[in-house]
């Protein structure tokens, strides 16, 4: 995609805003271009920085957008600022928004089978002109693959969301992309526990204060370790400075 972009570890964040990135999605589902769209954090970064298999994932998305707080300092820390973060979750439910204006096809994938049936039934009532192209469950193995990616295909979906680990989702996508053939694609996480009830968002007060992850940490105590991640990232970029541009 012709975007401007902010290199960060060798990952190519894109500088749009919301409604910028909106607009060109826009574009690229009138076209049916495959588009895989990761919502790009720290912990992703650092797990490309030690994975080869994620780290060509996030290469070959055609859109990484700066989800995570800590992209969005590092991005100014370097000098070269984002317009702002763009959240995956928000991010979604503006895709469903336009979806239902324009009678898109959305296939829902990932999940329990009880959180993606909840998931598919609360989207098509809050956007009724949005049509549910089909719905999976995100426990399948590698043997099972072929015939996941055969069912999407076979759905003619405009939007793809996969809700699985971060580490599973992205690969996959990148994988079986061309097989999938659906013009967006796009990894969601947790965000099928937050539309079925299972799990709250942030309230809007923590939002403001980009403090998401804090809140996460304190509903869910078990994510300490994961966020340690967060502040090894901080002191990674202050330390590498005009490194963090540079690496390849």
């Amino acid at each position: 995609m012709n975007v401007p972009t902010v290199r960060i570890y060798g990952i190519e964040f894109s500088k749009l805003n919301m409604k910028d990135t909106i607009r060109q999605l826009m574009q690229r589902i009138e076209k049916r271009q495959l588009t895989h769209i990761i919502t790009g954090n720290p912990i992703m970064v650092m797990a490309a920085l030690e994975s080869p298999v994620f780290d060509q994932a996030m290469r070959s998305a055609e859109l990484v957008v700066p989800d995570g707080t800590g992209v969005v300092w590092a991005a100014s820390r370097v000098g070269h600022p984002v317009a702002e973060r763009v959240a995956g979750y928000d991010l979604m439910h503006e895709l469903f928004r336009l979806g239902q204006e324009r009678g898109w096809r959305v296939f829902l994938l990932g999940s329990s089978q009880d959180v993606i049936e909840a998931t598919a039934k609360r989207v098509s009532e809050q956007y009724p002109g949005l049509i549910i192209a089909g719905y999976r469950n995100g426990y399948f193995g590698a043997d099972q693959d072929a015939e996941v990616v055969a069912e999407v295909h076979a759905a003619q979906a405009d939007l793809l969301f996969v809700a699985r680990s971060v580490d599973t989702q992205e690969p996959w996508i990148a994988k079986h992309k061309q097989a999938l053939g659906v013009p967006i694609m796009m990894g969601v996480g947790g965000s099928f526990d937050v539309i079925a009830g299972v799990v709250k968002r942030a309230p809007k007060l923590f939002q403001r204060l980009r403090l998401e992850w804090f809140y996460r940490l304190m509903k869910q105590p078990t994510r300490a370790a994961r966020m340690l991640v967060l502040p090894k990232f901080a002191l990674k970029v202050m330390r590498d400075k005009e490194k963090v541009l540079k690496y390849h």
